[in-house]
């Protein structure tokens, strides 16, 4: 559940900004991120997320902590009770009173971008280089499903053979697109095994792999994979940073009664 919370959370500050915009159920004005390509049959969490609201307005007396406070609170949490960093939230978000797939579609990068699609893309949210390496990393928990990575095991040279074997008895040519692969060897422990996977060509996504496959990022991950401390204090500064992208405030927005529909 850990890794459920900490995507959707990331693939909330993705779209328009940490709004708590993918927390909407679809609706006849809702073209809900839930249906986009990166969170169908894919994103989980959203239980908890009502259960953690629910609480959270119960004990306040009335609805004053937005969704997009408790599910970058949610993320964090999650992140430190599988052995991950802490780091202080910034709280005072509001939530979006719409959502779009369209947008969704067009920001949360892909299973299948390249090196430079990823910079772009993470650029294009100010985030840079180091950000991309050390939020990926938070693919050291979690799960993906076979039809994100069935190209990557049949199609790619960049991938260790053996292991491109074990992947293609859960994900076979056709069929099985909702099988699961754990994306490192502790899919249930925030470390840094996904990037000694990385350096050992062991990356399930061709968009994980993409990040050691002799280009500007190759340092930065053999830095990680043997050097957790440094992984967890920069994962840290990178979620803040990301917790940051344009947040709504002030009188924008709206506390949610109801994290799946607008009041």
């Amino acid at each position: 559940m850990g890794a459920s919370l900490l995507r959707l959370h990331f693939h909330d500050c993705f779209v328009n900004g940490c709004d708590g915009s993918i927390l909407l159920d679809p609706s006849s004005t809702i073209d809900s991120e839930k249906n986009a390509f990166a969170n169908v049959q894919s994103a989980r969490g959203f239980e908890v997320v009502d259960e953690i609201k629910q609480a959270v307005d119960q004990a306040c007396g009335k609805p004053v902590v937005s969704c997009a406070d408790i599910l970058a609170v949610a993320a964090r949490d999650s992140v430190v009770a599988l052995g991950g960093p802490t780091w202080k939230v910034k709280l005072g978000r509001r939530d979006s009173t719409t959502a779009s797939r369209e947008a969704a579609n067009a920001n949360i990068p892909a299973p299948f971008f390249s090196l430079s699609e990823l910079i772009t893309n993470f650029k294009n949210h100010g985030l840079d280089e180091k950000d991309l390496v050390v939020l990926s990393g938070g693919h050291t928990i979690g799960f993906a499903r076979c039809a994100t990575f069935r190209d990557h095991i049949y199609n790619d040279s960049n991938i260790n053979h053996r292991f491109a074997q074990e992947l293609k008895y859960i994900c076979p040519r056709k069929g099985g697109d909702l099988n699961l692969a754990p994306l490192d060897d502790t899919a249930a422990q925030f470390d840094s095994a996904y990037f000694s996977d990385l350096v050992h060509r062991k990356g399930v996504l061709h968009s994980d792999q993409e990040m050691f496959n002799g280009g500007s990022t190759d340092a930065l991950v053999k830095r990680y994979s043997y050097n957790s401390k440094a992984f967890h204090q920069d994962f840290a500064k990178s979620m803040i940073k990301m917790g940051n992208i344009k947040p709504l405030t002030g009188s924008k927005g709206q506390i949610r009664f109801n994290c799946r529909i607008v009041n």
